[in-house]
């Protein structure tokens, strides 16, 4: 029990030092930088991510399973991205409390 003050007092000192990271800031502009705050990240590391991660196990899961009918009716592609994909992306694309994926591919 002694950790838990002691992490919580890093989290709090973690969360009041400035951001460095700015609008491009790796000089590649297929990449847009957002900006999230402490709590955002925190939450998103905490209760979203595992989720997320939970979720795509359980869409493969299902994937599989429904993968007979979905064959049949020509839709693999539509289920593959549903099930999978979308939450798989959401989980490991998508930057430490972003909205987003955390990056935008530009034309």
């Amino acid at each position: 029990m002694k950790s838990l003050p002691a992490l919580l007092i890093a989290l709090s000192l973690c969360s009041s030092l400035p951001a460095r990271a700015t609008e491009g800031g790796s000089g590649d502009p297929r990449y847009a930088i957002q900006n999230p705050p402490a709590y955002a990240m925190i939450g998103d590391l905490l209760i979203a991510r595992p989720l997320l991660t939970v979720a795509t196990v359980i869409g493969a899961g299902v994937f599989v399973v429904s993968l007979p009918f979905t064959a049949l009716g020509g839709g693999i592609g539509d289920a593959g991205e549903a099930l999978v994909v979308a939450p798989a992306k959401a989980a490991f694309a998508r930057c430490l409390g972003c909205t987003g994926e955390g990056f935008e591919q530009r034309e």
